[in-house]
């Protein structure tokens, strides 16, 4: 049985051709994987809004998962932020396990630092202001006051805002090195590996050398990447979707 971790499928709409080769690379792991890591940002946009004009639409997804879970595979969800406050409906419907910090856990019998890594970058001050406020429990508790209509506005809000911003920071700051500093820091602390999403960036190497392992996951929206654990060491592999 296979152990899988995927990260920033930033999902919008079931039309999308990356909406669809995901909801099919769901389907071809049923009754394969152990475990399935969603290392945060599968969608685009869920605040733990309940309306069922934001759940709706993300139907065909929600089922790929719940088959693959009723296929005897376990679902851990990091929350990323682009998707938190999950909700009863990952809990209950999908019963998945749902990590809002990062954490180590024990994968195959190495201790990794799993994380969507939007708290990676200390010097990101504005954005970690921002995560204060809408991971809070206090806006956990009124997103289920929202209108539709204020939540779509607070959806587009949020994306423009993300998007406007992504290639600043990607030109201001190399993430790669900050992903390896990091790296360094838990391998000083007895770790064995980390595993990130939410830079984008395909990366599966070994640390200096080292066999402190690192994956970051790169995006299911061009690059249709993924990790595996296999044999205790951490590998990054790409699925090929149709034409």
């Amino acid at each position: 049985m296979r152990t899988l971790f995927i990260a920033d499928a930033h999902l919008l709409n079931p039309g999308d051709h990356n909406y669809i080769e995901l909801c099919s690379f769901l389907q071809s792991l049923n009754g394969t994987v152990e475990t399935l890591y969603i290392m945060g940002d599968l969608f685009d946009f869920w605040l733990g809004f309940p309306s069922a004009s934001f759940i709706a639409p993300h139907e065909p997804l929600l089922q790929a998962l719940d088959n693959l879970k009723r296929s005897g595979c376990r679902l851990v969800y990091f929350e990323g932020n682009h998707d938190f406050h999950l909700g009863e409906l990952f809990s209950h419907r999908l019963g998945a396990e749902i990590y809002k910090e990062p954490t180590i856990l024990e994968v195959h019998g190495k201790k990794l630092y799993l994380c969507h890594g939007d708290q990676i970058n200390s010097e990101d001050y504005g954005y970690r202001i921002l995560r204060m406020i809408l991971h809070n429990r206090l806006t956990g508790s009124l997103v289920s006051l929202f209108p539709p209509a204020l939540a779509l506005l607070i959806r587009d809000h949020l994306q423009k805002k993300s998007r406007a911003g992504y290639k600043a920071k990607t030109a201001r700051w190399n993430y790669t090195e900050i992903i390896r500093s990091i790296g360094r820091k838990l391998q000083r602390q007895g770790l064995e590996g980390m595993v990130t999403g939410h830079f984008h960036i395909p990366l599966c190497e070994n640390l200096d050398g080292s066999n402190f392992m690192i994956l970051s996951l790169g995006d299911w929206m061009k690059q249709f990447t993924y990790g595996e654990m296999v044999a205790g060491t951490l590998q990054l592999k790409t699925y090929k979707p149709k034409d």
